[in-house]
């Protein structure tokens, strides 16, 4: 699958290119390209995104907002399909998991009270003789309450649809309640064949270090989807995260959810940055989206890996998490990697890809 990938301590890759990229046979580029995607311009209960083409795998990315409180959850169906033909499993805010088999939809929750806002990137592998497997690959929203003083909420999510005869051709974001104006669900797809050269994600910015205490990406293009990559190897033993428009926040004005190595959920609130780091002064490599709008909440979500110690004899560390950043002002054009304590960055690259 053409993601961003990582070249073994050797930095991030170059781009979201495939086997088809120049050099590679074919002549084209190749990657996520954008299939469909569904905007809403008045409140309503679903998001159809439909005459989809039939790709090996499909990327999900909903940013949704509400219009009241939600007791129904929001959920995914392929073609239709309102059957009890979708069984999910999920884990909430770090709880032990819950399994729904026989569900009529693939899980996505709730979106709390009014003016609450919900993003998720969710994976999905479609082949038509198989079932149709569901990851997601991070989910957050604020419905705890507006503004740095509250976490968001976070989940883990998988699923699938038991349909063995199809492939998906529509995809339906449903509702207990109405969505709200500008609530959006965008489907990207990708192909091992495929040979287009108007990729989805565009790369914005790709920076390296391997020394000193921190590493901005500097101004970059605001996007409203970003896709955020980076390989850290730092000594130090305190390091943060923090974003910014034009220059970098360092006000209180975040607040995060997320657990280490699957232990019970930590919160942090009215922050003046993201802990999104484990702390060892060892590589560590992490993915995070973020749904960047103005006028909203920044959310974002995903998750980390830390080397800990070297060998195969000492299982990695893992983190995943969700975080918001409370500026319904500006978007975020700038991204800052910073050591708090002592010690400095030994090697360090960050990537960020973004679109519209």
């Amino acid at each position: 699958m053409s993601f961003p990938f990582l070249q073994s301590y050797l930095g991030l890759g170059s781009g979201l290119q495939t086997k088809n990229a120049a050099g590679g046979g074919g002549g084209g580029v190749g990657g996520w390209v954008e299939l469909g995607r569904t905007t809403l311009g008045s409140a309503g209960a679903t998001i159809n995104v439909s005459s989809l083409p039939n790709k090996r795998y499909y990327m999900l990315l909903n940013s949704t907002h509400s219009t009241a409180h939600d007791a129904e959850p929001q959920g995914f169906r392929f073609n239709g399909d309102s059957g009890s033909n979708y069984c999910n499993r999920h884990s909430a805010d770090g709880s032990s998991d819950t399994t729904q088999p026989s569900k009529n939809y693939f899980l996505g929750f709730g979106l709390g009270s009014s003016g609450k806002s919900t993003f998720t990137v969710n994976c999905v592998s479609n082949f038509s003789t198989k079932e149709k497997l569901i990851q997601t690959l991070g989910w957050v929203d604020n419905n705890h309450g507006l503004g740095a003083g509250t976490a968001p909420r976070r989940a883990e999510v998988v699923g699938k649809w038991a349909n063995t005869s199809n492939a998906i051709s529509s995809i339906a974001l449903v509702n207990g309640i109405n969505f709200a104006t500008d609530s959006e669900l965008v489907v990207l797809g990708y192909d091992p064949a495929d040979t287009h050269s108007n990729n989805f994600w565009t790369e914005l910015a790709s920076v390296s270090a391997t020394s000193g205490t921190s590493l901005s990406t500097g101004v970059f293009t605001a996007k409203k989807y970003l896709w955020v990559q980076a390989y850290i190897k730092s000594t130090s033993t305190a390091s943060r995260w923090r974003v910014g428009n034009t220059t970098i926040d360092t006000g209180n004005n975040y607040s995060e959810r997320g657990s280490f190595d699957g232990a019970s959920d930590f919160t942090d609130t009215s922050r003046d940055r993201f802990a999104w780091t484990i702390d060892l002064g060892l590589p560590e490599f992490l993915n995070f989206f973020i749904v960047n709008v103005s006028s909203k909440e920044k959310l974002f979500t995903g998750n980390l890996v830390a080397q800990n110690t070297a060998g195969a004899s000492t299982a990695p560390r893992r983190l995943e998490f969700a975080g918001k950043w409370a500026n319904t002002s500006n978007q975020i054009n700038n991204i800052q990697y910073v050591n708090l304590g002592s010690g400095s960055i030994t090697s360090a690259e960050i990537k960020v890809w973004g679109s519209d």
